[in-house]
């Protein structure tokens, strides 16, 4: 599964590795992603997604559903 939250859209960055020497080699910076459960009332259900402490945020702020129909027109959840 690809490292991606499923509100937010965030994936894995790109860097360098600074060595003390300063010789730069290439790195990723992963996503925070945690597996979280959200009670979705629409359809009375858990729902378990793989989201970010920032996508949590989001869905606290604005709702569950309001928080998938958005990432559903973004393309972030299938």
């Amino acid at each position: 599964m690809a490292r991606i939250c499923q509100i937010t859209g965030k994936t894995t960055q790109t860097g360098n590795r600074v060595s003390h020497s300063n010789i730069k080699t290439k790195r990723r910076f992963y996503p925070n992603l945690q597996y979280k459960r959200f009670w979705f009332e629409d359809e009375k259900r858990w729902v378990e997604l793989r989201v970010t402490p920032k996508g949590m945020k989001t869905i606290n702020k604005i709702g569950l559903a309001a928080a998938m129909k958005k990432a559903v027109q973004k393309g972030y959840l299938a």
